[in-house]
């Protein structure tokens, strides 16, 4: 039972190390491995070798998730909302997709800020890429209100008008009001936490490090924080079940994960 995860650069994911130890757990006879096509073009063989039977199925991350929703035959209502996909399963000559990357979102915050209500809330969303735009979904099936503040306004209004009446965008001024905030860039975003208010929550969607200079300057402030190695395992339960046809295990994985990261737990 091979499948694996498909993006450029791959060598640093952790969905390697948390798909073989569920199955190692479970007894099956299977692998996850990972995949780095060069190109979009690389990136379509693999698929058509899905397609064919040898492999049963792909995590997709940057940057080939909106190729990946492409690519399919059928999509999940998960997928179609985002229009991009973080898994493809190969069943009959079918490719089918799917997005638990808004599972992951939601996981995170449920685990790590209970007291979060996101019927209603106001999220702003810090950046309009391929992050933003899957995290969002889940965000706006779940009641909330989503500002989108990116550097570059026309990427953010492209992004708000996919999305539907639930996204805008928006501008520094809104951090004042947002019950939470989250970075969907790959870097350090260039804002201001001291005018949040004290009951808002910070969440980054990176984990190397698993406290960013981000998350510092949020509990720095007393701020509840979210990571992205919360999101990471939300993710991957949802991803295990479709690409091996049966639940994970239970597993402790955050403890094995700081162990391959380096960091103490």
């Amino acid at each position: 039972m091979v499948a694996g995860i498909a993006g450029q650069p791959v060598a640093h994911s952790l969905s390697p190390v948390i798909h073989n130890a569920w199955l190692e757990a479970a007894g099956l006879d299977g692998a996850y491995v990972p995949f780095a096509p060069r190109d979009a073009a690389g990136f379509e063989a693999l698929v058509a070798a899905g397609r064919a039977g040898l492999i049963q199925g792909l995590n997709v991350t940057a940057p080939f998730k909106e190729q990946a929703f492409a690519l399919a035959d059928d999509v999940s209502p998960a997928a179609r909302a985002v229009a991009s996909a973080n898994i493809l399963v190969f069943e009959k000559g079918r490719i089918l997709a799917d997005s638990s990357d808004g599972v992951g979102v939601l996981h995170a915050l449920k685990e790590q800020a209970p007291q979060l209500v996101l019927s209603g809330a106001q999220v702003v969303m810090l950046g309009a890429g391929g992050a933003a735009r899957a995290g969002t979904g889940a965000l706006i099936e779940a009641g909330a209100r989503i500002g989108i503040l990116n550097r570059t306004r026309e990427r953010a209004a492209a992004l708000a008008a996919d999305l539907g009446p639930s996204v805008c965008v928006v501008d520094a001024n809104t951090l004042e009001a947002a019950d939470l905030v989250i970075n969907a860039l790959s870097i350090r975003p260039d804002v201001d936490l001291a005018v949040l208010k004290p009951s808002a929550v910070v969440m980054d969607m990176t984990y190397r490090p698993v406290v960013t200079p981000f998350l510092q300057a949020a509990q720095a402030r007393g701020l509840a924080t979210v990571d992205g190695l919360a999101m990471l395992i939300g993710q991957a339960a949802p991803s295990y079940q479709a690409l091996y046809r049966q639940a994970p295990p239970v597993l402790d994985l955050r403890p094995l994960l700081l162990g391959h990261l380096g960091e103490a737990q």
